[in-house]
């Protein structure tokens, strides 16, 4: 599992001119599912997205989580982050996840996130999506995990 955690001030992400999902305050998350990502693979980045202190708290430091400033979550599937770019020109995805696997997972981090009180959307699976977002800081973090 690969995933870039962006801060925003705002986002929504829209599927052929329909808004599929908007936040105020938040995290857009981009999540490229591998081939061998479990459940518990997804626990991790739950438990990662729940608590991360990347939002500033009165003395201006990086102290708060997304649940401490009440902001809202947007998923954003994303096969191309499983790219393989180290030969060639053309990138390989042979190490993503079927499509009907990814979708479970994805749809299982968005349905803990909001068990656990965050508010998460999702963007459209498998579709082309326009995500617009109001980057804040910018702060931008890449995680990443393999299936143990």
């Amino acid at each position: 599992m690969r995933a870039v955690i962006q801060r925003v001030r705002r986002a929504a992400v829209t599927v052929e001119d329909r808004q599929v999902a908007g936040i105020g305050r938040g995290l857009v998350v981009l999540v490229g599912v591998a081939e061998t990502d479990t459940e518990p693979v997804m626990d991790f980045l739950v438990t990662k997205l729940h608590g991360l202190r990347i939002f500033e708290d009165e003395a201006g430091k990086m102290n708060r989580s997304v649940v401490e400033i009440d902001g809202g979550v947007i998923v954003v599937p994303n096969f191309t982050l499983c790219a393989e770019t180290r030969s060639g020109r053309r990138p390989s995805f042979s190490s993503a996840a079927p499509p009907e696997r990814a979708r479970a997972l994805c749809e299982f981090l968005v349905a803990r996130l909001n068990a656990l009180g965050v508010p998460t959307q999702s963007g459209e699976f498998g579709a082309m999506m326009r995500v617009d977002l109001e980057n804040d800081g910018p702060v931008t973090l890449v995680l990443e995990r393999n299936a143990e």
